[in-house]
């Protein structure tokens, strides 16, 4: 994974523009509400952190899980 790459491009998703994490907060969407998770709103940090940890490649290669 590129060092700088944000999850939007990471994922490859296409809907980079309607994300709440967009533009800034691209390598920290986990921390952001209402992001997407294959195709799904999530809610808050605490509401999706557990999914995160257990199904997001891009999550575990950020805090280096991978």
């Amino acid at each position: 994974m590129n060092s700088r790459m944000n999850c939007w491009e990471y994922q490859k998703c296409g809907t980079e523009k309607e994300c709440p994490a967009y533009p800034i907060y691209g390598r920290l969407c986990f921390s952001v509400k209402g992001t997407l998770c294959h195709g799904e709103v999530q809610g808050d940090y605490q509401d999706k952190i557990k999914r995160c940890r257990s199904e997001c490649d891009f999550y575990r290669e950020i805090i280096g899980e991978a």
